[in-house]
């Protein structure tokens, strides 16, 4: 564990990046402190490994600045199409200021220069003030989760579903390559600060190509399936929110859709790869994984 860093705050404290990361940095001997929304019943951050809960709103001064007290290093992650996440980010940049936090680690977002897509605009302008905010920081731009992608998998059938009419490359990688990388960044500390790390397994696959890896993974073959895209409801995977929250989710989803309908999202993992000091995790590894297959 690092001498100059042993508290840290993740924030979105129960979402998918807290389940991938709080589990790593507790095993890494880092006192973990979680801030999320809602308390709500069942269970929570602690049960992740998390030491301590704190229930606020990141885009509140006075929330995020007693998140932030007693904490070396915090890691902010935005809740995902959330209408708010930019005033969140904003808000926890100054607040890590003023609670003299010593090493600000960012959750963004593979190529945020894309003006095409909603949510990439957002952790740009995070990103441009925290470049600005004269702390310590590490900016990781994590491509697509296989964990999302791997929802569209439908194993009793052997189909993989694609909303899309168009067949494009997408870069993705294994959150749990970016959960490494992060306790990586958190150890390591001042070796890490003004680094923007580009994190992507590299292998930038088209459906057709995921649908080639679930074949081999389960052994069987598996084909690709195309339904309508519908923007009419509110998906579950957002969770219970009230209806302009959820318009605005869902409008996002659509204008996300759309863009890559129409281009290819690529990137390079030689980065994810240096870091790890071995091969990113691939499709049909993280299949595998994920489904309990031998290989």
């Amino acid at each position: 564990m690092s001498e100059t860093c042993r508290a840290v705050l993740v924030t979105a404290g129960f979402g998918n990046q807290a389940h991938a990361v709080i589990p790593l940095l507790s095993k890494a001997g880092f006192r973990v402190r979680a801030m999320r929304a809602n308390d709500r019943p069942g269970p929570g951050p602690k049960e992740l490994g998390a030491d301590e809960v704190i229930i606020g709103d990141a885009g509140n001064p006075d929330d995020a600045f007693k998140a932030l007290q007693g904490i070396d290093a915090v890691y902010h992650v935005g809740p995902t199409f959330h209408p708010k996440e930019r005033e969140m980010g904003l808000n926890m940049i100054e607040q890590a200021k003023h609670a003299g936090v010593e090493h600000f680690i960012f959750s963004s977002v593979l190529h945020p220069i894309l003006y095409g897509l909603p949510q990439h605009a957002i952790k740009r302008s995070i990103e441009e003030h925290l470049l600005e905010s004269r702390l310590n920081f590490t900016i990781l731009q994590p491509s697509d989760y296989m964990q999302m992608t791997v929802l569209s998998v439908v194993p009793e059938h052997n189909a993989y579903m694609m909303s899309y009419e168009n067949d494009n490359r997408e870069a993705l990688v294994d959150l749990d390559d970016v959960a490494e990388v992060l306790v990586k960044v958190v150890a390591g500390g001042s070796s890490h600060y003004g680094a923007t790390y580009e994190l992507t397994s590299g292998d930038n696959p088209r459906k057709t190509d995921l649908v080639d890896c679930l074949s081999r993974a389960f052994g069987r073959p598996f084909t690709l399936r195309k339904y309508p895209a519908s923007f009419e409801h509110r998906p579950e995977i957002f969770g219970h929110v009230g209806e302009s929250h959820a318009r605005h989710q869902m409008e996002t989803l659509k204008q996300v859709h759309n863009w890559y309908d129409r281009h290819d999202f690529i990137g390079n993992g030689n980065v994810l790869r240096m870091l790890l000091g071995r091969d990113p995790t691939t499709f049909v590894e993280f299949v595998r994984k994920h489904f309990g297959l031998r290989a």
